[in-house]
C-alpha cells in the first residue's frame, strides 16, 4: 500500500529474482510508506516473500476498511470531475431526497450477513441499500485480524472501509488498531448526523479527531443521502459504481508516490481529512456500489470487478455472496505469479521488474441500490 522514497517496494507478492535493490528482493508484506513524527518515511525494509492460502478466522469480529484504484468509466458522467479537496468537489445531480429514520447500526465483522436499512427518496423513487461484505486478512496476519476494517450502517445507509498502513509493524505498532478505531469512531459520528443528510466529510473529520491509536490508515465512506451517493476518500482505498454491466465511476487513488498512499494519523502527523476527495454521484435502482481496500484493486482491474458483479447478478446472488466472489477472485490474483495486475503494472511503470499479484488484506463491501417497491 505504501512505498519508501528509495527504489524499493513493499508488500507480499512475487518479485523477479533479478531485482537487487534492498538486498535479495522487495518485500510487499509490510507497506512502509509511513509518516513518522518527523514527517520522514520508512525505507528499504528486509526482503521476504511469503504466500499461502488462509481462511478468515470465525472467532474474531473485525471491523475493516478497503481501498480502490480510480478510473472514470465510459458512460456519460455529465462532465464529472473529482475535486482535489473538501473545498473543491463536484456534483452530478441536483436530485432531492429525503431519508427515513436512522436507527440500529450493524458492524459486519465476520462478513456473513446482509444489511438492509431504511429507504431514501431519490428523484421520486424510494431507494435502499442492501449491503454485504467479505474480509480476507493476509494469511500471515490472521492471528491479529489483519489491518483492514469496515462497517455497514444499515439504517443510516452508509458503508466504510479503511486500511491500516503495514509499515508501522517495523516499529512495533499494529496499524489495524488505528483503522478499527477510525471506523468505530466513524459509526459514532454517523449517529449524530441529520437524517437523510449524512455528510461523510464531516463524519471523517470527527472520527479522525477522536482516533488516538498509534498508526495510520486510508479511509473511504459512502452514504446514500438526499443528494444521491455522497462519498469521501483518502488514499488508495475507494469505491466504484457498476451500472448495466459497465463501470460508470471509480474513485481516484491518492498517492504521494508509487506504493506510498495518502494516510490519516492521529494528531497533526500524516495527511489530514482536508486532503480527501469528496464525490456526489446520482444512482438508480439496479446500480451496484463496490467499495474496498487496495487488496482488491491492486489485484483486480475494474473490468474484472464489473464482470464479477454481472455474473453474480445473473446467478441471483445477494451482496454478501457477491462480495465473497470478488474477494476470492482478488485472492487468486494475489497468489498468481504470472498474471499482470494493476499493482504489477504500476510497479513496472515505476521502473521495477515485478510480476503477479500483491498478497494483502482484502476487504470488499457490496451495496445493491434497490427500489423499495422491489423489496
Amino acid at each position: 500500500m505504501a512505498a519508501s522514497g528509495s527504489k524499493a517496494v513493499f508488500g507480499d507478492t512475487y518479485i523477479d529474482d533479478m531485482i537487487t535493490t534492498c538486498g535479495n528482493g522487495l518485500d510487499f508484506s509490510k507497506p512502509s510508506g509511513v509518516f513518522f513524527a518527523d514527517r520522514s518515511r520508512a525505507s528499504c525494509l528486509k526482503a521476504s516473500v511469503r504466500m499461502r492460502n488462509g481462511e478468515l478466522p470465525n472467532s474474531r469480529l473485525v471491523c475493516g476498511y478497503s481501498s480502490f484504484d480510480a478510473i472514470i468509466g465510459s458512460s456519460n458522467l455529465n462532465g464529472f470531475v473529482a475535486g482535489p479537496s473538501l473545498k473543491n468537489f463536484h456534483t452530478l445531480s441536483s436530485a432531492k431526497l429525503s431519508a427515513g429514520a436512522a436507527r440500529d447500526v450493524s458492524f459486519d465483522g465476520n462478513s456473513r450477513e446482509e444489511q438492509l436499512g431504511n429507504s431514501t427518496m431519490v428523484s421520486g423513487q424510494t431507494l435502499k441499500l442492501l449491503s454485504g461484505s467479505c474480509y480476507l486478512p493476509h494469511p500471515d496476519k490472521e492471528e491479529t485480524g489483519g489491518e483492514d476494517a469496515h462497517f455497514i450502517c444499515a439504517d443510516e445507509q452508509v458503508i466504510g472501509v479503511a486500511d491500516g498502513v503495514g509499515g508501522w509493524a517495523d516499529v512495533g505498532i499494529n496499524a489495524g488498531l488505528y483503522s478499527r478505531e477510525l471506523m468505530s469512531n466513524s459509526v459514532s459520528a454517523i449517529k449524530d448526523e441529520p437524517v437523510g443528510s449524512i455528510d461523510p466529510a464531516r463524519v471523517l473529520e470527527k472520527a479522525h479527531s477522536n482516533t488516538k491509536a498509534k498508526g495510520s490508515s486510508t479511509a473511504c465512506i459512502v452514504a446514500l443521502t438526499n443528494e444521491g451517493i455522497r462519498a469521501i476518500n483518502l488514499g488508495d482505498s475507494g469505491f466504484m459504481v457498476v451500472r448495466d454491466g459497465s463501470t460508470v465511476f471509480q474513485s481516484p487513488v491518492q498517492q504521494h508516490g508509487f506504493n506510498f498512499t495518502y494516510q490519516l494519523e492521529s494528531g497533526n502527523h500524516g495527511d489530514q481529512p482536508s486532503s480527501s476527495q469528496v464525490f456526489i454521484f446520482p444512482v438508480s435502482p439496479g446500480d451496484v456500489i463496490v467499495a474496498g481496500t487496495d487488496g482488491l484493486f491492486d489485484n483486480l482491474y475494474n473490468n474484472e470487478v464489473t464482470a464479477a458483479v454481472v455474473h453474480a447478478a445473473r446467478a441471483g446472488l445477494g451482496p454478501q455472496a457477491t462480495a465473497q466472489k470478488i474477494a476470492d477472485l482478488a485472492r487468486q490474483r494475489a497468489l498468481d505469479r504470472n498474471r499482470q495486475t494493476p499493482f504489477s503494472a504500476a510497479a513496472q511503470d515505476a521502473g521495477f521488474r515485478y510480476y503477479g499479484g500483491k498478497l494483502d488484506d482484502i476487504t470488499v463491501v457490496v451495496s445493491y441500490v434497490m427500489s423499495s417497491n422491489n423489496l
